[in-house]
């Protein structure tokens, strides 16, 4: 991946668009809808301008994609993962470019960039083995001469909603696996990254050309929440899969429940490691400085929470005080740089006034906090904060990093300081006391979807279900069983006797 020279962001984006299949299209005066910016938040410059889409627009969408399921549905799943295989191939070929799109739109460093094209590839290849295992189930019957089984098909269309911090990895799972199970997808990425979006489109319509698929297998509707709320209220998208905040969540899923329609939410994360006496200290501290300090704590699995035994808390906090000292912060382009840009003003602010409102609550900023720069770009140091309890700026999720630090005694007490906040995304304990682990991962443990052993919260392998608990939403994507969010089962019963008994021993004349 090259830098662009300075001022060139914009021609880089168009290079990186174009190579991938797609344009932009022209701004014809002033007619219709304001346009969307899309902006870099390297320097804060103008990418591109784009259409937005109407409302005409999303339904003429939603009504090819549910055309186009009545085919779909139709051919034979090992054939759909053909796409999908053609699509991963496409990703690889085009991977740099795609990661260029992501670092100008989100501000990632390369290599997080790269990850997360690599981790589109890696689903990609998931659900084309997955083509060939959407399994049903054979039960055992209590009437003589009959069999009763289960059976997957196809669910519908699937609207998918996504989040800036991860713009193409997330609608890679839910789109790669959709496509298997049979299900066409309409994508409202966030209007923060709508460049990613128009490559990823093209090269998914190029993939299911060269496949022979049906044209209207994906579209992109681009705009702000009210082109979401057009999704989420149709009735012909079966599916939502929504990535957000949790007032986004808690907006979207009444309104799908009102209509008998599914939701998959992934919300926020206020997510926490516990670190005991017996942890090796060494590789705390390079885990904890990822998961808290990477894509500038603007993941949903980032770590904000660390709870330390008090025996070893000031030790971890000057350790980690210091990696952070070492962390270069700036353009994400530049050599070395580990940390990027916030993606907005409003982060910057937002992770500003948490700050003032930890120091009013006793807390002590040890490390980080300030802005590196000026001008139109939010470029920040991560922040360490030794807090003296849970407060509510606490146990509330701040999308910027910082890093609060509890101290705990008993490990009764770390757990119940973990599991006391209103989300449950990701958790990790580093420990060398096999008792401890289990212990964290038992029943009465961590109450999160995803639950480590000496490995940060963030970074998650695409063939375990993602997904958390309470706040967070409790949906699973990507992994695992995840593909039965996209499909309706259906439980079969077949008499090949010649007699009609009734179950449960009913008589009926």
């Amino acid at each position: 991946m090259t830098r662009p020279g300075s001022g060139t962001y914009a021609a880089h984006a168009i290079a990186a668009l174009s190579r991938c299949g797609a344009k932009l299209p022209e701004i014809a005066g002033d007619a219709g809808p304001a346009p969307l910016t899309a902006r870099t938040p390297v320097d804060g410059s103008v990418l591109a301008f784009l259409h937005p889409s109407t409302s005409a627009d999303v339904d003429a969408a939603v009504a090819r994609a549910h055309e186009t399921f009545a085919a779909w549905r139709l051919v034979p799943a090992p054939r759909r993962g053909a796409v999908v295989r053609r699509l991963g191939e496409l990703l690889t070929r085009h991977k740099a470019d795609v990661a260029d799109l992501v670092t100008l739109e989100v501000g990632k460093i390369p290599s997080e960039a790269l990850g997360e094209v690599q981790e589109m590839i890696d689903v990609c290849e998931f659900a084309v083995g997955l083509s060939r295992q959407l399994y049903g189930r054979t039960m055992v019957s209590e009437r003589p001469g009959h069999r009763l089984s289960e059976t997957w098909h196809p669910l519908g269309v699937v609207g998918v909603i996504s989040a800036f911090n991860f713009p193409v990895a997330v609608w890679a799972w839910n789109t790669a696996l959709a496509l298997v199970c049979g299900d066409p997808v309409v994508w409202k990425p966030s209007e923060v990254t709508p460049l990613t979006a128009m490559a990823c489109d093209a090269l998914l319509r190029r993939a299911a050309a060269e496949s022979g698929a049906p044209e209207g297998l994906h579209h992109v509707v681009l705009g702000t929440a009210v082109v979401g709320e057009q999704l989420v209220d149709d009735p012909r998208v079966a599916l939502v899969s929504a990535t957000g905040s949790v007032r986004m969540g808690r907006a979207v899923a009444p309104r799908v429940a009102a209509r008998f329609g599914r939701c998959l939410l992934e919300l926020g994360g206020n997510n926490a490691a516990v670190v005991t006496p017996s942890a090796d200290l060494d590789l705390t501290v390079r885990a904890v400085v990822f998961a808290a300090a990477g894509t500038a704590g603007q993941r949903c699995t980032t770590l904000r929470r660390l709870i330390v035994h008090r025996s070893v808390a000031d030790e971890v906090t000057n350790r980690i005080a210091d990696a952070y000292g070492q962390l270069a912060v700036g353009n994400p382009f530049d050599d070395g740089v580990l940390v990027g840009p916030l993606v907005s003003g409003a982060s910057y602010h937002a992770m500003h006034a948490a700050l003032d409102t930890a120091r009013a609550d006793g807390g002590v900023v040890v490390a980080g906090g300030k802005r590196v720069g000026s001008g139109e770009s939010f470029y920040v140091t991560p922040a360490v904060v030794r807090m003296p309890g849970q407060t509510a700026i606490v146990r509330a999720e701040t999308f910027a990093p910082i890093l609060y630090v509890l101290t705990y005694d008993t490990f009764e007490e770390a757990i119940a300081l973990h599991n006391g906040v209103p989300q449950g995304l990701s958790s990790a304990v580093f420990t060398t006391d096999q008792r401890e682990a289990e212990r964290f991962l038992a029943v009465d443990g961590s109450d999160c979807g995803i639950a480590n052993v000496n490995i940060g919260t963030s970074g998650a392998e695409i063939g375990g279900a993602f997904g958390g608990e309470k706040d967070t939403g409790g949906g699973r994507e990507s992994g695992s069983d995840a593909w039965k969010s996209y499909m309706r089962r259906a439980t079969n019963t077949v008499n090949y006797s010649d007699e009609l008994p009734l179950a449960q021993g009913v008589e009926f004349g």
